[in-house]
């Protein structure tokens, strides 16, 4: 490491996509965090190891985001065909019919078979498979308390909050302030629903990710000179019915949905 003398050298060998994949938020505040130690250079999914080698890194390069995900999401996979899925329906909120079990996702039809293989109408992607596949063996069936709380004061959410804040609450937010009609589309794309507005918000918005995981979405337009904000709120009762790492996966994934969405269809 003694050829890369600053953070600015160590940046100038990345490719400076800011993937996160290395779980820093850019690919500066990654350079900074191996110039420092705390980080091996072979931690970027992106160098090659001839690279590597090259500056004195280690060649064992560690999997990515996408790679733990895909493992993740075939070890639940093998669980879940230890569950009899006709059971779980109504702990579940779900339903069972020709050998499959089908939840509502934000009003779209997921089905999970025997051997834990996902089909539906739209897309599938691990951000949204972790969590249905994690609902299917951990949820207990907890009836929604109508009570929301920010993802902070979920008890799992202490040590997420900041990077839900960054991955989910940030980028919605700046979806809402650039595509006006983005509400209305979650409105009708994913059966979500207006109601009173919470904590003097401009805009509430309750969608059903799971159907007893809620959340509601607060949204406060830019005004006399401050700026907009968002928050989402999770039922008092989400983590009795997922685990809290699923929470951050699923509003992520969502949040990845609306915008392909926003980019597709936004004016």
């Amino acid at each position: 490491m003694s050829q890369l003398s600053s953070p600015i050298e160590i940046l100038k060998i990345l490719n400076k996509s800011n993937c996160k994949e290395c779980n820093e938020p850019t690919c500066l505040a990654f350079a900074a965090a191996v110039f420092k130690g705390n980080k091996q250079l072979a931690e970027c999914p992106h160098l090659e190891n001839n690279v590597i080698e090259r500056f004195g890194g280690k060649t064992e390069k560690r999997k990515s985001i996408s790679q733990d995900m895909e493992e993740s999401v075939e070890q639940l996979k093998r669980s879940v065909a230890a569950v009899d899925l006709s059971s779980a329906a109504e702990r579940l909120g779900a339903g069972f019919s020709d050998e499959k079990l089908t939840i509502k996702i934000c009003g779209k039809n997921f089905s999970v078979d025997s051997k834990g293989n996902l089909s539906s109408e739209i897309h599938i992607h691990p951000w949204v498979t972790i969590p249905i596949l994690s609902y299917v063996l951990n949820c207990k069936g907890a009836p929604v308390s109508k009570e929301w709380v920010p993802f902070r004061e979920l008890e799992g959410g202490k040590t997420w909050y900041r990077l839900f804040g960054q991955r989910c609450e940030k980028p919605l937010k700046k979806l809402a302030d650039t595509y006006t009609d983005l509400f209305n589309d979650m409105l009708h794309i994913f059966n979500g629903r207006q109601v009173e507005n919470h904590y003097q918000s401009d805009i509430s918005l309750v969608l059903h990710p799971l159907p007893l995981v809620p959340s509601l979405i607060c949204y406060w337009k830019p005004e006399d000179g401050l700026e907009s904000s968002l928050n989402i709120f999770f039922d008092s009762t989400a983590e009795d019915n997922l685990n809290i790492e699923s929470i951050y996966a699923l509003a992520t994934g969502l949040v990845r949905m609306f915008e392909k969405i926003a980019l597709t269809h936004g004016s």
